[in-house]
């Protein structure tokens, strides 16, 4: 069977809306390609499946009520921190069709569907290059092998983030250099990053953290300076963009060197298990990114370099295939839910709604509030007796990590972080939440606190 040829859908309207006007005036065809946030693309597939491969995966992939959620007394649904069956069940005969397209051609390695869809992220992200992979932790680490990162490099990203960002730096023997992050849009501070640069600087990772994108302005700046190069850690913000003062503008993930990004099912644009991606527009980093990915190989059985094994199944890639389809409409709905939470939690004490960047759309890959500290962990509590699920992203920096005592962090050094730690909340967030339980959780919240 040969690969489907499909439309691919722009970019959502997700920039500031000055940055549509600049974009038109620029580069109508860069718009089309890159930024275009006004055409939606809607495809709905007419397959004819007598099984359903969704029914089985769902049993496979349950939801563990104790973390995810719970059916709320008084209420008809359950509220969930993710909703993955729910969304699921919206496209399922989509989903048995691309499963069956995996089964009947048995390319469950590489393969056609991968090949299509590394296609199409290339054509939604503007990027030259997709080398999908295993999983964004591998992606970050074929990120660093291809730009020759090792012992007695160093590495400057952020340690308020998950734990991949700064471990792989750490297993390639090379040094994180921890810098602290902005207290409100919780990203790498560009200041601290240009302090921390030296003579063994080989990279800087910003992390585009909950859904937004780090300063890139101040973050390329500091990069065309000094010539060192930037890996975007885009696991929680695709489909996010960048409308700089400086004219600079681009997909998160497409404006450094490298760009990066998970597919575990949780992201906005997830999987039914495991997957990454790198992504890149230049041509030789492309090239050793691939070769690395693939045990090192220029060719069947020669490996000319150490490389990794990291794959891309074709039944993840059909699945998300689909799944890219409906990411504009996934992305819109996440900020409409959040739109609401904005409204809902308006003017409440001690409560402090996400920040948003300005120069940056936010996809909310979770929607955090910042809470007194001595509340927190109570409000917590208060909401779980509700049966409304939270989380806390991230309860120890990567500095206070007994996994890296090694490089000695001085913990006075990273006084944002440290404070976040203690007072963020995340409140569910996905694309099937409703008004009536978003005011259920905000209600329970002004309950709470009054």
């Amino acid at each position: 069977m040969g690969r489907e040829k499909r439309a691919i859908p722009d970019g959502p309207e997700l920039a500031p809306s000055r940055c549509l006007n600049r974009h038109k005036q620029q580069n109508e065809q860069h718009q089309r390609q890159h930024l275009s946030f006004n055409a939606i693309f809607h495809l709905r597939a007419s397959y004819q499946c007598g099984v359903s491969f969704y029914e089985t995966l769902a049993g496979l992939y349950p939801l563990s009520e104790s973390k995810f959620g719970a059916t709320v007394r008084g209420m008809n649904s359950t509220i969930h921190m993710v909703d993955l069956i729910g969304q699921h069940a919206k496209i399922q005969p989509e989903l048995d069709a691309a499963m069956r397209r995996v089964l009947e051609t048995g390319a469950f390695v590489k393969g056609p569907e991968v090949m299509a869809f590394a296609d199409e992220l290339s054509k939604f992200t503007g990027s030259k290059h997709v080398i999908p992979c295993g999983n964004g932790t591998d992606a970050l680490q074929i990120a660093l092998m291809a730009l020759g990162i090792g012992p007695g490099d160093e590495v400057i990203t952020t340690g308020f983030t998950f734990i991949s960002t700064v471990e792989v730096v750490a297993l390639l023997g090379a040094t994180p250099v921890l810098v602290d992050v902005h207290p409100d849009t919780f990203t790498i501070d560009p200041a601290q990053v240009d302090a921390a640069v030296t003579s063994k600087t080989k990279a800087i990772v910003p992390v585009h953290l909950f859904g937004q994108m780090a300063d890139m302005d101040a973050l390329m700046d500091i990069s065309e300076r000094t010539g060192i190069p930037i890996i975007e850690d885009n696991a929680q913000a695709i489909g996010a963009a960048w409308c700089g003062n400086s004219g600079r503008h681009g997909q998160s993930g497409t404006m450094g060197l490298i760009g990066t990004t998970s597919f575990f099912p949780s992201k906005n644009l997830g999987c039914m298990g495991d997957g990454g991606a790198v992504v890149t527009s230049d041509d030789a980093v492309a090239e050793r990114c691939r070769q690395i990915a693939n045990h090192g190989m220029s060719k069947q059985y020669h490996h000319d370099v150490v490389g990794i094994n990291s794959r891309l199944d074709g039944l993840q890639a059909a699945i998300l295939r689909v799944k890219l389809q409906h990411l504009p409409g996934y992305l819109r709905a996440r900020q409409q839910a959040a739109a609401r939470y904005d409204e809902m939690l308006n003017g409440l004490s001690g409560v402090q709604t996400p920040v948003r960047e300005q120069r940056s759309s936010h996809v909310f890959h979770q929607y955090t509030l910042k809470v007194e500290a001595a509340k927190r962990d109570a409000l917590r509590n208060y909401l779980s007796e509700a049966g409304i699920p939270t989380g806390v992203y991230y309860p120890v920096p990567g500095h206070a990590q007994k996994a890296f005592a090694r490089f000695n962090y001085n913990h006075s050094s990273f006084p944002v972080s440290s404070d976040l730690a203690g007072r963020v909340i995340s409140l569910p967030m996905h694309t099937e939440l409703d008004e009536e339980q978003q005011r259920f959780i905000c209600d329970s919240i002004r309950n709470f606190i009054d």
